[in-house]
């Protein structure tokens, strides 16, 4: 198996799991914060489910300047749930072709990310795929459950049972 395949492999995963926790939220608390500095629900989930196709799009350049891209993300048009999961379909099959798309010289070029003239990450590309695009996913993705927590929706299986699915659930 390639570089390309377990890449492709990890996201197919991941995608399934992150689809069952934003099939979890409540449509009328989508503009629920759990705190004043907190995004919204609804603006995390549409982050969680844009951002692996955004970050796709961000690697296929050789730099970027933290700056510019800031100003440059839209606030989300919010009106359902339904826009958060469509959103995540494109954004799935965005980050496919990307990966699809990639060969080992890129895949190990150096990519760079810099706030103006500092340089904040200078990493092979199959790295900045793996800690920013992947795990800044999951981050998200985890404290998107905590959200639920909070607001006492069942939180799904992620990588085991949770207290609300699997086996050891105690029935009330």
């Amino acid at each position: 198996m390639d570089f390309k395949q377990c890449l492709l492999q990890e996201l197919e995963r991941e995608y399934t799991v992150t689809r069952n926790i934003l099939e979890r939220i409540p449509e009328d608390k989508l503009g629920w914060k759990p705190h004043e500095k907190s995004m919204s629900l609804g603006r995390l989930a549409m982050h969680i489910a844009n951002s692996i196709g955004g970050l796709s799009d961000i690697l296929a350049k050789e730099e970027i300047d933290a700056r510019a891209m800031k100003n440059s993300i839209p606030e989300p048009k919010l009106n359902e749930k339904e826009d958060i999961l469509t959103e995540l379909e494109v954004s799935l099959e965005k980050s496919k072709q990307f990966i699809e798309g990639l060969d080992e010289q890129f895949a190990l070029a150096e990519w760079k990310l810099t706030a103006g003239e500092q340089q904040l990450i200078a990493s092979p590309r199959f790295e900045v795929i793996r800690s920013l695009m992947f795990n800044h996913w999951y981050h998200h993705r985890g404290q998107l459950t905590v959200y639920l927590r909070l607001l006492d929706i069942p939180i799904p299986s992620v990588y085991g049972p949770t207290a609300d699915e699997g086996p050891f659930v105690q029935s009330k």
